[in-house]
């Protein structure tokens, strides 16, 4: 329901987006990754492409989930080599989780096929006029992040 001060159209539009956006990010993920990693690695890798290190509790608050769900995940990554533990320099008691070289080559595989994907369904189901359109709606859409 929308307050007072909110136009019909403020309203029709954020809800429209909100499911466009949620439709994308559903189809985004079930791009096959190259690494056959779950979700949920593929999601604490990304973390940690923006974080560079963290704990393993601070990586399950962010995920919003248990500690111990962390550990099952973090322990196939470092197997892999795509994470490593080391000490906190601030803490020794805590070990802080990152990401390895081989780690970061799978992050940028992962976000190359997920835009390959998207690249190849804005060129086979659009125009170069309607391309250009989304390109333009997507400055204007950039303006609610604040950039």
């Amino acid at each position: 329901m929308a307050g007072p001060d909110l136009s019909s159209d403020a309203v029709r539009a954020a809800h429209e987006l909100r499911v466009v956006f949620s439709r994308l990010r559903r189809r985004l993920r079930e791009v096959p990754d190259r690494g056959g990693l779950t979700a949920s690695q593929t999601s604490v890798l990304s973390r940690l492409a923006t974080t560079r290190a963290a704990s393993a509790s601070d990586l399950a608050a962010a995920e919003r989930i248990r500690p111990q769900s962390m550990a099952a995940i973090l322990a196939p990554l470092v197997e892999q080599g795509l994470v490593a533990r080391t000490p906190d320099p601030a803490d020794g008691r805590r070990q802080l989780v990152s990401l390895t070289a081989t780690g970061w080559a799978a992050v940028r595989g992962d976000r190359q096929a997920r835009e390959e994907w998207l690249a190849r369904m804005l060129q086979e189901r659009y125009t170069d006029a309607e391309r250009r359109t989304i390109v333009r709606a997507l400055a204007l859409l950039d303006r609610l992040t604040g950039s």
